[in-house]
């Protein structure tokens, strides 16, 4: 009998340390999100360059060197790849974007969602598959002085991750143009961005997950 309580015991204290072993804490998972973003970063030769530099740069970032500017307040890192036809955004008025765009974890590196090309996505509501590209994402947004708050109205980030806007997609905004491109040559803005998972949607907040879009943004 005092063999089989010691064994027990022993079993317990094995699974106790096993769970221990285990559990991250949210300390870990920022350790883990900080060395994902790192190793992204060393892995596409970013340069990585400061908010002074780029405001010198006339908020510019060197494609051909591969720049993105930390942006300290937030930690988001942005490349801004085209600023885009006609003005920045309105202020004090409410506006509606129309984006692109594609969504990678950058921990799995693995696309979550993307409408910029053709991509299948399982709408249970129907029960089929669905092609994203055929769902052009509209986002409703108002600027007051450089702050930006917005909603998904439709599309699908709002299908995948509900209507809360990531922090991280309205930094650009404040540098960007968001014109409709009307004649030959002229383009939407388009971004690419490193979003850590306090600026990311619900979903990479509460998993702690960074995230890599590349987005493109024209008035409706």
């Amino acid at each position: 009998m005092r063999q089989l309580i010691i064994f027990i015991s022993a079993v317990m204290a094995t699974v106790a340390f096993t769970s221990c072993e285990d559990y991250e804490t949210y300390s870990d998972k920022k350790a883990k999100e900080r060395s994902a973003i790192s190793a992204f970063i060393a892995a596409q030769g970013i340069k990585v360059i400061s908010e002074q530099e780029f405001n010198a740069k006339n908020h510019t970032t060197d494609t051909a060197a591969n720049e993105f500017v930390l942006m300290q307040r937030t930690g988001v890192y942005m490349q801004i790849v085209r600023k885009g036809c006609g003005e920045k955004l309105e202020e004090n008025k409410m506006v509606s974007l129309l984006c692109r765009f594609m969504e990678k974890n950058i921990q799995t590196d693995s696309i979550v969602i993307r409408n910029d090309q053709k991509a299948l996505v399982f709408n249970s509501s129907v029960g089929k598959y669905i092609d994203a590209s055929q769902y052009v994402d509209k986002l409703s947004v108002t600027r007051v002085g450089t702050t930006i708050t917005a909603s998904f109205v439709e599309g699908m980030m709002k299908f995948i991750h509900g209507a809360s806007v990531p922090s991280g997609w309205m930094v650009p905004l404040n540098y960007v143009n968001v014109g409709r491109p009307e004649r030959v040559g002229e383009e939407t803005s388009k971004v690419r961005l490193i979003v850590p998972h306090s600026q990311g949607t619900s979903d990479a907040q509460y998993s702690v997950v960074p995230c890599y879009y590349e987005i493109t943004y024209k008035k409706e």
